[in-house]
């Protein structure tokens, strides 16, 4: 069998991975996409919020919070989202 340490790094490592491991990553996206991970657009019901995707799968005591603690955590992931792209940013800029 393929090691993790016989994959080699950065764009190199993608011709060092099999087909068949390729092909089962390519299908489990693709399965999330098209059956567990539907936003209102694509047929699924509507969130309480946009980038609601939980669908009734996973839920992780999301109902248990009230509103006040639901929109801060949703502030606190939109904030920790913008720190993440400007921090790439100063990446490709260095």
């Amino acid at each position: 069998g393929t090691s993790f340490a016989s994959i080699g790094t950065g764009w190199d490592a993608t011709q060092s991975v099999p087909v068949a491991g390729a092909l089962q990553i390519f299908a489990f996206v693709g399965f999330l996409e098209l059956f567990v991970m539907k936003d209102s657009a694509n047929g699924a019901e509507p969130g309480e919020f946009p980038g609601d995707f939980r669908n009734g799968a996973l839920d992780f005591g999301w109902d248990t919070f009230s509103e006040e603690e639901k929109a801060s955590k949703r502030a606190i992931e939109l904030n920790n989202g913008r720190a993440a792209q400007m921090g790439l940013l100063a990446l490709m800029v260095h």
